[in-house]
């Protein structure tokens, strides 16, 4: 019904006014090539991978991935996205994802490569 489409609109609105600036959105990015050792096969390589990739997903709760590098038996490259609408709390899980990386032992961390992006001024209008 056109007047109930409406209401929810109204609502919606009302619930976006009453939010403040600080529910805005911030995004952290990491970009993080590791470099293992004395690696047999892909099949190895991509066991380790799997295995950070899969305790970072379930420890922080961010979104991780092999981006680049995966043919290489040495070398892998791994993004990580981290959102939150508290910018200090995003750089304080982008430094505690780094820290946990480094603590793994089976590879050594090469080169870090760190993003933030803060969207404010995108609150959806309605």
């Amino acid at each position: 019904m056109p007047g109930e489409e409406l209401s929810v609109k109204v609502m919606a609105k009302q619930r976006l006014d009453n939010r403040s600036l600080e529910a805005a959105m911030t995004t952290g990015v990491l970009s993080v090539q590791i470099q293992l050792g004395a690696i047999g096969s892909l099949k190895d390589k991509r066991r380790i991978v799997r295995s950070v990739i899969e305790r970072l997903k379930s420890r922080f709760n961010v979104s991780a991935s092999e981006i680049s590098a995966q043919d290489s038996k040495l070398l892998a490259v791994i993004g990580i996205a981290v959102v939150a609408n508290d910018g200090d709390f995003v750089q304080r899980q982008l430094d505690t994802i780094i820290d946990f990386i480094r603590r793994d032992g089976r590879f050594f961390v090469g080169r870090i490569e760190r993003e933030i992006f803060h969207s404010d001024a995108d609150l959806p209008r309605i």
